[in-house]
């Protein structure tokens, strides 16, 4: 069974004491609805305040990213082993870290073993640009991130991935919920053809892109879509609460992972 996730990823958005104010404004909230699990992923610089504040509840912390080494002369990377003892999952591969700081499949497969040595959940994002999308390489380039991103993966137990269109992420343009529902079945079904069908059907997949309060449900209602990873609808406490809620009324469910 798949239970629902909603992350938020905060990016390069509130000072500490922000966020502990954000934080305040949405746990209670958050704490009455035990059905989906919410993770919150703020900068750095406040994973260590938030997790006093969450500590006790079942909101979850994760980190915007990480280094796969462990320690050296890396100036500005954080390392799993600073991470551990706070959070329970890292995003990695987001389209902001592929398209500014030049990110590839390679570094993000480093970075997965990395975190799943560490005991880290990873959140694997992948997704096409508009100029891939109109020259109809959705396929290609999903299957592509998956493939070699996941090169010699074999725990995938800790796995979550999101799929996150580029060209809706930041935009308010996101993915209708067909859309979405069309390439996550994609990814599932690629899941199945690097592992197997059992295990890509116990992989969760989430929606990123322009995910708000208005068309969560479109989502989360698709049979194969177990979340979001939300942008900036994350940082409005009460409508990150509402997505919440909203996506409380959909079930746990394990689903198809048929060919398309």
């Amino acid at each position: 069974m798949r239970k629902p996730l909603i992350a938020a990823n905060w990016k390069m958005n509130t000072t500490p004491s922000e966020a502990v104010a954000l934080v305040q404004q949405l746990l209670p909230g958050l704490m009455a609805v035990p059905s989906v699990e919410t993770l919150l992923c703020p900068p750095f610089i406040s994973l260590v305040l938030i997790s006093e504040l969450l500590r006790g509840s079942d909101i979850e912390l994760g980190a915007q990213n990480v280094y796969f080494e462990d320690k050296g002369a890396f100036t500005g990377e954080i390392s799993l082993s600073m991470l551990t003892g706070y959070c329970k999952y890292v995003i990695l591969g987001h389209s902001e870290r592929r398209s500014l700081f030049g990110e590839t499949n390679q570094t993000v497969n480093k970075k997965i073993r990395a975190a799943i040595s560490a005991g880290l959940r990873p959140i694997l994002c992948i997704g096409e640009s508009l100029e891939e999308k109109e020259a109809g390489l959705t396929e290609s380039v999903v299957t592509t991130h998956l493939q070699q991103s996941l090169e010699g993966i074999t725990d995938t137990s800790m796995l979550v991935v999101a799929y996150e269109p580029v060209w809706a992420i930041g935009t308010g343009h996101a993915a209708t919920g067909e859309q979405a529902e069309y390439t996550v079945k994609l990814i599932r079904n690629v899941l199945a053809s690097i592992f197997d069908a059992d295990t890509a059907s116990a992989i969760r997949i989430l929606y990123g892109g322009s995910a708000n309060a208005a068309n969560i449900s479109e989502f989360i209602s698709q049979p194969n879509i177990d979340g979001a990873l939300v942008g900036g609808a994350s940082l409005k406490p009460a409508e990150f609460i509402d997505m919440v809620e909203q996506t409380a009324k959909f079930r746990p469910r394990t689903l198809m992972s048929d060919p398309l």
